[in-house]
């Protein structure tokens, strides 16, 4: 079974930065695509970034140059380090995994992220 566990959200001021972690277990975050969503009230969830297996990544055009995503296979983690951060950043952020096999999608529960001004 997967499951992801999203940790690091909280409360920060405007240009600050925060990394976000997700663990995985049940499944190798090397060997699926991994993303980063964000939802706010009323919203959609929106893709933020991704890295796919062979560690090409994509990011959305409103955190580009700010955001980086990476993953650590010994710790089977996959990290979001956020820079700059700025109000309109404020949203829940989960964590997805693709597999690569089954092409099944499993979300992690999401952590808060608020950015004051």
């Amino acid at each position: 079974q997967v499951q992801l566990v999203e940790s690091g959200g909280g409360l920060v001021q405007a240009g600050g930065s925060l990394r976000l972690s997700c663990a995985a277990s049940g499944a190798d975050v090397s060997g699926n695509a991994m993303s980063w969503y964000r939802q706010t009230p009323g919203n959609q969830r929106e893709l933020v970034a991704g890295i796919t297996r062979t560690s090409r990544t994509n990011y959305a055009e409103s955190v580009k140059g700010r955001f980086t995503i990476s993953r650590d296979n010994a710790k089977n983690t996959v990290y979001l380090q956020m820079n700059g951060l700025k109000p309109e950043d404020t949203a829940v952020y989960y964590c997805y995994l693709r597999s690569a096999t089954s092409y099944a999608g499993y979300w992690g529960q999401g952590t808060q992220v608020t950015v004051s001004s």
